[in-house]
């Protein structure tokens, strides 16, 4: 999943409830957080699918653009990474 809006939008919440559906039906879910989107990183209902199972990343430069420092609630990367998610995946879904 490619996440690209922030958590005040009704699409982030979409997105976090389609992860959840996802994971209790046992398919292993890689969650990328790009833009604005790295402002819910942090977000409870998503750090408990973290602590689930869900692969939660989040975009280094996104996160840097906005002064959020990096922590331990998601693995940081660029979009080469976001690139080999979309490779290795069987379906993907962004949600704008």
């Amino acid at each position: 999943m490619l996440v690209s809006v922030g958590p005040e939008h009704p699409s982030f919440v979409h997105a976090l409830r389609l992860a959840q559906a996802a994971m209790e039906a046992k398919v292993e879910v890689y969650y990328y957080c790009l833009d604005d989107a790295v402002k819910g990183l942090s977000d409870p209902g998503l750090q408990q699918l973290r602590a689930q199972g869900l692969r939660l990343f989040g975009c280094a430069y996104s996160a840097q653009r906005r002064r959020i420092a990096p922590g331990d609630e998601a693995l940081y990367g660029g979009l080469t990474m976001l690139s080999d998610i979309m490779a290795a995946t069987h379906r993907f879904v962004s949600f704008n």
